[in-house]
């Protein structure tokens, strides 16, 4: 696709500015011109018209319309020497015998040309001009002002455009450069966090499993022996978590391989207990799931059950007793969390919806960005919220993270 002839006002004007002065310029030539009229001033009229017209176009056309201003040259050659009678021009001995518009056509061919087409396509003009076999120092002369000038003036514009391109091309890419630098680093920094976190949450999580296994066999009543199991179990959960994030986190490749048939199915938590527990506290849920679960990995599922359980517990804080439609599809290549509530049904605890940090669907859509997944949340149109979440179905996390 061609470049626009101009981008703006001011280009406009400058673009056609040379027509302004060639028009005025052949009007004037032709008032003064005291040859007599003939054929040959009238195809000399009509071929200065259609140059002119050419100045429109000549950014898209500069080959072409060099490759005309030569053959009308020859023209004008061959009909000085050959023609006869009312056909022969009457052309001074020390005119170019060039059109109008060459000194326009030669500055832009050696602008928008190729580095060596154009300065040739001016070489053979200027050869033919000059007419080494029966030339003059006026002849040179004009021939420097209206061809070689322009051209000279064309070679500096070309190398200056080139110049500055070349310039912004280096800042360009100088910037690229710098922000995948920044990007590097912060993903280092972001893994020699996620190592540490690692590495003392671990620490500290394995003690409170191992002392709460150990208060589940010692313990002095059922209650006590339940609670510890709870805890324990709660706390290999905490760790497993802690595993996959960071094995994320550290997968340096970035990309999603396929599951091999020698996996183990995916272990992904209970969407069912999280609906127990809001309709357990006046919050009615519909549980809707389609597809596979099994065709997902752990950290999918742990991640699609966390942006369930943010949402739950948002409803149960600000819209108490809205309805409430969770939609889960498992795919092939995706899954897909649509949860939608209605307006509260209920009053509003404002010591409950006064609590938290206030950045929890910021912290989901971390998460979920974080497994390659986009998360979308919002009001709807006739009331209530709107979660919708799209991970991925595959996510490897390094086993030794």
């Amino acid at each position: 696709m061609r470049d626009p002839l101009w981008r703006t006002w001011r280009e406009a004007v400058l673009y056609l500015l040379p027509i302004a002065f060639v028009v005025p310029a052949w009007v004037l030539a032709v008032i003064w011109d005291d040859a007599p009229a003939g054929p040959i001033r009238y195809v000399d009229g009509l071929l200065t018209l259609l140059m002119v017209a050419g100045l429109v176009v000549r950014k898209w056309y500069p080959v072409v319309l060099m490759a005309v201003t030569i053959g009308t040259t020859v023209l004008y050659l061959l009909l000085s020497y050959f023609a006869t009678g009312m056909w022969q021009p009457h052309f001074s001995a020390t005119d170019p015998w060039i059109p109008i518009t060459a000194p326009i056509y030669a500055y832009t061919v050696v602008v928008y040309a190729g580095a060596l087409l154009g300065p040739a396509l001016v070489s053979v003009l200027l050869v033919l001009v000059l007419r080494p076999w029966h030339t003059s120092v006026e002849l040179v002369l004009g021939t420097v002002l209206l061809l070689v000038l322009p051209a000279l003036i064309g070679l500096y514009v070309r190398a200056h455009r080139r110049m500055v391109q070349a310039l912004t091309d280096r800042a360009e890419r100088a910037e690229r450069e710098q922000h995948l630098l920044a990007e590097q680093a912060r993903a280092d920094e972001r893994v020699r966090l996620a190592e540490e976190m690692h590495d003392v949450v671990t620490h500290r999580v394995s003690l409170m499993v191992l002392h709460a296994g150990a208060l589940a066999m010692t313990g002095p009543d059922d209650h006590t022996r339940t609670a510890a199991e709870g805890l324990r179990s709660a706390g290999c959960e905490a760790l497993n978590e802690l595993r996959e994030l960071v094995g994320v986190l550290r997968n340096d490749s970035g990309e999603r391989q396929p599951r091999e048939a020698s996996d183990e199915p995916a272990e992904v938590p209970d969407l069912t207990t999280l609906v127990a527990e809001s309709e357990s506290v006046g919050v009615p849920v519909e549980l809707v799931q389609e597809g596979n679960p099994a065709l997902t990995s752990t950290a999918v599922g742990r991640t699609a059950y966390r942006v369930v359980q943010e949402s739950l517990t948002n409803i149960r804080k600000h819209a108490p007793g809205a309805p409430t439609r969770v939609h889960v599809r498992y795919g092939g290549d995706r899954v897909r969390l649509t949860i939608r509530n209605s307006s509260a049904t209920g009053t509003v605890d404002s010591g409950l919806s006064s609590t938290g940090s206030g950045a929890g669907l910021a912290g989901l859509r971390q998460r979920v960005e974080l497994v390659g997944g986009t998360l979308h949340a919002g009001p709807r149109p006739g009331g209530g919220f709107e979660v919708d979440a799209v991970l991925p179905a595959y996510v490897p996390a390094s086993g030794g993270a």
